[in-house]
């Protein structure tokens, strides 16, 4: 539980709305109310390796950047990612676990 605190702390909030369009500042303010079912779900989604269709979903804009004298360029443009705010919270711990495990068995040169 704490470190499924700790990574929902860490989320910035002044990011845009997720597909569930709920503010990072607001999921911020009720972890702790929810934090045993959030715990529940990211134990029964890496268990089961299955995640729900609904958090699958995201939408990605793309946007050019200001200023490129050459927009047939893919550098020219970025893009932003729109997901729900559990998969996030969910793949900040999976790349965590991983990351954590690398370094321990020294996989990364």
């Amino acid at each position: 539980m704490k470190k499924i605190n700790k990574l929902i702390k860490s989320l910035l909030n002044k990011k845009a709305l997720g597909l569930d369009s709920i503010l990072n500042k607001v999921f911020k303010a009720v972890v702790l109310i929810i934090i045993k079912d959030l715990v529940e779900i990211t134990s029964r989604c890496l268990a089961s390796g299955i995640i729900l269709k609904r958090l699958k979903k995201s939408i990605i804009v793309v946007l050019h950047k200001k200023g490129k004298k050459n927009y047939f360029l893919l550098s020219s443009y970025k893009l932003i990612t729109f997901k729900n705010i559990l998969v996030k919270v969910l793949k900040k711990y999976i790349i965590n676990i991983i990351s954590k495990t690398a370094e321990e068995y020294k996989l990364f040169f």
